[in-house]
């Protein structure tokens, strides 16, 4: 091999070199997202003493109508806790769970509802959770039913219903003057 041939030689490895430690020099700089931890969802989580809270949102119509809690709350303790969520204009709800158990806010018969949401939906709202002595304040995200998979958790607020009322009939009206 030449001298000129080396020199070719040299510049192209030098190159490679280059390319190769710009390629994975990527990882260097930047952090990797597989060691950072979130919640992969529209909700929060918390945790509170032994009481996890996983994908907690609100859903309601409006920042002054009243909000579902959805998500899910487990107990690592042996002993059943409440979890009691203030948020609000003193909305509150209790959610009861069993020891070493979880409780799903999703489909159960048992809705946990806020009298008010807060914030209008798209928001977060600040509420306290509180179990035993153990509490804390996080921003809870609140949705509207815009996607179709939270529509079926608005809360309904009944309507009156209308009461029968009697009507009385020509034969049963008081004949006047009596």
């Amino acid at each position: 091999m030449n001298p000129v041939q080396r020199g070719k030689l040299a510049i192209a490895a030098a190159a490679i070199g280059v390319g190769l430690l710009s390629v994975t020099g990527c990882g260097f700089v930047n952090a990797q997202q597989t060691t950072h931890q979130y919640s992969a969802s529209d909700g929060i989580k918390a945790d509170l003493g032994p009481l996890q809270l996983r994908n907690i949102l609100i859903v309601a119509s409006g920042e002054n109508e009243p909000g579902r809690v959805i998500g899910a709350v487990f107990n690592t303790s042996g002993t059943d806790a409440t979890l009691t969520m203030s948020g609000a204009n003193g909305a509150q709800t209790e959610i009861p769970v069993k020891a070493n158990a979880e409780t799903y806010l999703n489909d159960t018969a048992d809705a946990a509802i806020l009298s008010t949401a807060g914030v209008i939906p798209g928001g977060l709202t600040p509420i306290t959770i509180r179990s035993g002595s153990d509490s804390a304040t996080v921003n809870v995200p609140v949705v509207d039913g815009t996607l179709p998979e939270y529509a079926k958790y608005l809360p309904t607020t009944p309507t009156p219903t209308a009461t029968p009322t009697s009507t009385a009939t020509s034969s049963e009206a008081p004949a006047a003057g009596h």
